[in-house]
């Protein structure tokens, strides 16, 4: 199953949920490039240097299950701070990133034979053939107050929102595999809008679709 969508839509939680209910394993794409963005700033090297960043990613070893490891190290939390937020859309549109990051997601199905895969471009480049593709999306508004609920340092809903909608302009915008769009979604995609929903009842929209 492939999980799309912007930022804050509930990916995560669907995703964990449907994972729970098949007894398959889960793939957060997006923990990915975070954790090289991360290691990128930790490193010092500028994201905006994108040969650098590239060849980082590819040496950079990363596991993400229940916790997110890089190079041997807990980083779960850390790629989620609000400096990995503003860095980690560079990193994503960087084509070379992207193609290593691209390879390990299809190697992980490969390997698996099924899973649930979350992402911004799982059911349109990762993994076109899905037997299911879901495009999760909720209002600018109501993805801000997830995200800032969910950030351990405390930000505003109103800064949250700047930032998603940032990111939202530069994920849709970039040359390398832009997020769809709610109206460019694959065609054989089913959108779903969380605005209003709880967890459990877009759980149970995802599950009628089996």
């Amino acid at each position: 199953m492939a999980i799309d969508g912007p930022a804050g839509a509930g990916k995560s939680t669907l995703a964990q949920a449907v994972a729970e209910h098949l007894g398959v394993e889960r793939l957060d794409t997006g923990a990915m490039y975070r954790a090289v963005a991360w290691s990128a700033l930790r490193q010092g090297v500028d994201v905006a240097d994108a040969e650098a960043v590239a060849v980082l990613a590819r040496h950079t070893t990363i596991e993400v299950g229940g916790r997110v490891v890089v190079d041997g190290e807990d980083a779960t939390l850390a790629i989620r701070s609000a400096a990995v937020d503003a860095a980690v859309s560079a990193v994503a549109a960087n084509a070379a990133v992207r193609a290593e990051l691209v390879a390990r997601q299809r190697a992980w199905v490969a390997e698996r034979g099924r899973g649930v895969v979350e992402g911004r471009d799982i059911g349109t480049v990762v993994l076109p053939d899905a037997d299911l593709k879901i495009y999760l999306t909720a209002a600018a508004e109501t993805r801000a107050r997830r995200r800032a609920r969910d950030r351990a340092d405390g930000p505003s809903v109103e800064a949250v929102h700047d930032d998603l909608v940032r990111r939202d302009r530069l994920d849709s915008t970039r040359l390398a595999s832009p997020l769809p769009l709610p109206e460019d979604v694959a065609a054989d995609a089913k959108v779903i809008d969380s605005t209003g929903k709880s967890s459990r009842a877009v759980l149970e929209e995802v599950l009628a679709c089996l």
